[in-house]
Order: C-alpha cells, then structure tokens, then sequence
C-alpha cells in the first residue's frame, strides 16, 4: 500500500485534489481512491458544500454483477456514488472463511471504471464539469473508492473472537441472533451492524444500496438506522435491491461462488429451485407453510440422494447439505407457524421471507424469494 499521491490519475482528475487529500496509488485506476477516514471526509465535504448527492455500495470486494447491479442504480439515482471495500473482521467467526475470503481488488477497479451513466438533459448547452470528480456532469462513473485498513475501521483492534472483543458495538437486539441467518451464525450480525454504521458515519451517503441476497441483512440496517436517529441515510433511503442472477440457472451471484467447483456449480442452483417450490405451494397450491417448507426440503434431499447419496458432476462427487428452509414474517422475522397458510395470514399481512441455506462441497450458499411487496401491506 502506497503512502504517495496517485501520479496514475488523469491530470483533470489529480489536479482536484490538494496534497494533503490526494487518493492512494493503486494500479491503473482512474477512480479517486481512499484509505484513511480523513481524506475521504475532505472529498465527502466538498459534496456537502455543493448539494451533491451521494449513493453509497457496501461491499467487501470481490465484485460481480450483483455488486455492479447496485451501482448502476446509484448511478441513476444520484449525483456521485461511492463503493467501499472492506473484509469485515467483526462478522467472521474463528472457523470461518476470513483469511480465505477471496480479494480481487485489481479486478475490481477495472469493473468499476466500466461503469457510466449518461444524464439525458432536456435543456441544450447545460453539461458542465464537476469540480469534484473532474468528469464532465452529464456522465456519472463512480467518484470514489473507500479502502480502509482493519486499523483504522478498528483503532484498538478487532479480533474474530467476540469473547475477547473490548470497546464499542453495535446490536439489534431481538431480531437477528435467533432466526434464520443469525441461528446459523451467532454473532454474524452484531458485526455487520457494527461495521455499517462506522461507514455510515464516514461516507455519510444520501442513498445507501443493498442486496436482496442478504434481505436479512438489510432489513436489519433498515431497523437499525430508524432507530439510532441516523440521517445519512434516512431509512427510506435505504434501497433493497432485487437480488442478480444467473441468466441460465438463477443461482444468486455470490463472491462465494468462486470456491465452487465445476461440479459444485452445476448443482449449486438446487437451492433456488427449492425455494421455487416452496413459492408455488404457498401461492398456487395454498397449502400450509409447513407443506410449502417440506416442498422445499423435497427437492435438495431429492438432488442429495441421487446415485447412492451423491451427484456426480462430471466424474467429482458433490456433497450437498441442507441448513435451513424458513418462512419468516419480514416485520418482526418470527417463525411462521406451521399450519399458516397464505389464506389465514390475510390480505392486510406484511410479507413472508422464504429463505434457505445449503452447503455444496463447503461453500455456503444462501438464498431467498418474498412473498409479497416488501415495504408494502399486500
């Protein structure tokens, strides 16, 4: 990691910034890039003093199109977007994939330059050039990377540990520990709340973009930010974005996918597919949620025990374990109780989130369908 002004950025781009705010050099990116708190909030303030809007992406790296899904829309929907990277120590247990978690951030500066959005104007000769990113105004790219290190989002340190955490963290207390993905992974979100709000405190964004994939997640975020008072963003700014998909299979884009094998690959879509069967016993057969979850289990434990307990793809064994089938109301995530049906929870109910996890080969993969208008009383 270089201490040095980037000498790589456009000459209309380096000349924005003063000495003592000049993004990091990394490769041949001629997006402003970040590392300390500071820097970033001189860059976030001249936004301020100019009524920009920001959009802000969360993500830990490895970027696919999910991740690039999410900045396209920020892109449409405000005037600078920001990305951040970061592997979140706080929300990996000891046994899980930290020090394995891929890290491809070449790559994924070259996809971020990629991405443009054109602003169609109705009024002739209005495109300026913005004295933020030094792009002309009719084409948002995105503006700035932020690219912390673990100290400084962690000034006394952090360790993967939560016994031995000292110092100040963030909970939602009652939603997360004891239902669906925080049965599975105690503690996984007590991180995430953590880790969020210290990046909202910096990036400060009017908007902030998140995956379906994680709905848990982000509804969560979504709770959290109404109730510590936060402005930036408001919770209604606060956007859940349809999760990106296969177009051949409908496997959820995951960075995880890369630790798939070509064998683990060709059966990772079994998980949606279950969650596809449970969709259509709820809504075509109307038939109760335990039927519609036990659908569900149906077809993994049917992928599972093919040939004698395993699915040959292509001449390798593929292991396959199921985690969870769960329907969970998205206000409060209780269980739906088993005898429910779409019928008996009534027109006026909040959405079901139908979600699954499954281990192929020892990746975990997650999924989930809502059944419903998310945000909205069907």
């Amino acid at each position: 990691m270089s201490g040095t002004a980037n000498s790589k950025l456009p000459q209309s781009t380096a000349s924005l910034f003063t000495k003592s705010t000049q993004p990091e050099a990394y490769s041949e990116s001629d997006i402003p890039i970040y590392t300390t708190v500071a820097s970033y909030r001189e860059w976030r303030q001249k936004a301020f003093m100019e009524n920009r809007s920001v959009g802000f992406v969360p993500t830990m790296g490895a970027l696919h199109e999910g991740h690039l899904d999410l900045v396209r829309k920020s892109l449409v929907e405000n005037d600078l977007t920001v990305l951040s990277i970061f592997v979140n120590p706080a929300q990996f247990s000891p046994h899980e994939d930290l020090e394995t978690y891929p890290r491809t951030l070449e790559h994924d500066l070259k996809l971020l330059a990629q991405q443009q959005h054109l602003v169609v104007s109705n009024t002739p000769n209005t495109h300026s050039t913005s004295t933020i990113t030094g792009q002309p105004t009719h084409i948002r790219r995105p503006s700035a990377v932020f690219l912390p290190s673990v100290s400084e989002m962690y000034p006394h340190g952090i360790s993967q540990d939560a016994s031995l955490q000292r110092g100040t963290f963030v909970e939602v207390k009652g939603y997360a520990d004891e239902q669906m993905e925080g049965k599975s992974r105690p503690g996984f979100f007590r991180g995430v709340a953590t880790v969020v709000t210290k990046l909202f405190n910096v990036i400060q964004p009017t908007n902030a973009y998140f995956g379906q994939k994680d709905i848990q997640q982000a509804l969560l975020l979504r709770r959290m930010v109404t109730d510590l008072l936060l402005s930036h963003p408001s919770a209604q700014n606060l956007h859940i974005v349809p999760t990106a998909r296969d177009p051949l299979d409908n496997l959820a884009l995951s960075s995880r996918n890369a630790y798939l094998s070509p064998s683990g690959r060709k059966v990772a879509p079994t998980l949606y597919n279950a969650l596809k069967a449970a969709e259509h016993c709820w809504f075509l057969e109307r038939k109760s949620k335990k039927e519609c979850v036990d659908a569900a289990r149906e077809v993994i434990h049917r992928v599972r025990n093919a040939e004698m307990g395993t699915l040959d793809g292509g001449g390798m064994e593929v292991e396959i374990k199921l985690d969870y089938i769960e329907m969970n109301d998205a206000e409060d995530f209780e269980v739906l109780e088993d005898e429910v049906t779409l019928q008996s929870r009534g027109e006026d109910a909040s959405t079901v989130i139908l979600s699954g996890a499954m281990w192929v080969n020892g990746t975990r993969l997650i999924d989930n369908l809502l059944l419903g208008d998310l945000g909205h009383r069907k």
